[in-house]
């Protein structure tokens, strides 16, 4: 049996999920949890969703903005990918643990780097 082709959203999704392992091993102070670094294959499903909704996010802002986000400082490219990221968390999970819905001010510095980089290898391929 032939293996299906990936869809262009678990494309997507498997950037953003790649963005954020580069960034984890990247920025993380020590050794990671496992499920931060999983790959696609072990990721939860809810979590591809999102993954696949939050580029698609920022790709369609990259877009609407003509490109302009080029302007945005890093700060705000990571603001918004962790804004899109809380947004989905509610919508896939029920009462959700405060640190999992953590405003920017409150999310690691690691954290934060790593939004950064996944809006501007998204922004690259937009």
């Amino acid at each position: 049996m032939q293996a299906q082709p990936e869809s262009r959203q678990d494309e997507q999704g498997r950037v953003f999920r790649e963005a954020w392992i580069s960034g984890v091993r990247k920025y993380y102070p020590g050794e990671p949890k496992p499920g931060y670094v999983a790959p696609w294959e072990e990721t939860p499903s809810w979590e591809r969703q999102a993954a696949s909704a939050v580029y698609r996010q920022v790709a369609d802002f990259v877009a609407i903005s003509g490109g302009a986000t080029a302007e945005l400082t890093r700060e705000q490219k990571g603001r918004f990918v962790a804004l899109c990221w809380i947004a989905q968390i509610h919508k896939h999970i029920p009462e959700p643990k405060p640190s999992y819905v953590a405003d920017w001010d409150a999310l690691p510095e690691w954290q934060q780097q790593t939004d950064a980089d996944i809006f501007e290898q998204i922004e690259r391929r937009a």
